[in-house]
């Protein structure tokens, strides 16, 4: 029985040590609100971050989340997170693309960027 119990701890760390190992991905995403869906866009954006968290899809730090207006009163979102692999985005599982698929009815195009504008981004300083 212990040869047997051995054996199989053997052959799990076997497999993890050849699973590849994360890539992580940091991202800044631009969300343009549409007016008047300023606030429910903001509790779908929190919704989102701790569904990913819960899911443990993204790493809990950097996470910034911050509210600005442009032309004066047009309000845009930034949030700058990590993904916890650079595949997870192309492979979203079924909670995140719900979430992704209410964040969309409330973004607009903006200056000619698509309502949710997102590139990937480096951490320079912590």
């Amino acid at each position: 029985m212990k040869a047997l119990t051995l054996a199989s701890i053997l052959v799990t760390a076997a497999l993890f040590a050849q699973a590849p190992a994360d890539k992580p991905e940091t991202v800044m995403v631009t969300y343009h609100a549409k007016p008047g869906a300023e606030d429910e866009l903001a509790r779908v954006l929190a919704r989102h971050w701790a569904t990913a968290r819960d899911m443990n899809l993204v790493l809990a730090a950097p996470h910034v989340m911050v509210r600005g207006l442009e032309d004066g009163n047009k309000t845009y979102f930034v949030e700058i997170a990590t993904w916890r692999d650079e595949s997870i985005p192309d492979a979203a599982p079924a909670p995140i693309l719900a979430i992704w698929a209410e964040m969309h009815k409330l973004v607009e195009p903006r200056g000619g960027r698509p309502g949710i504008d997102f590139i990937e981004v480096a951490v320079v300083a912590k």
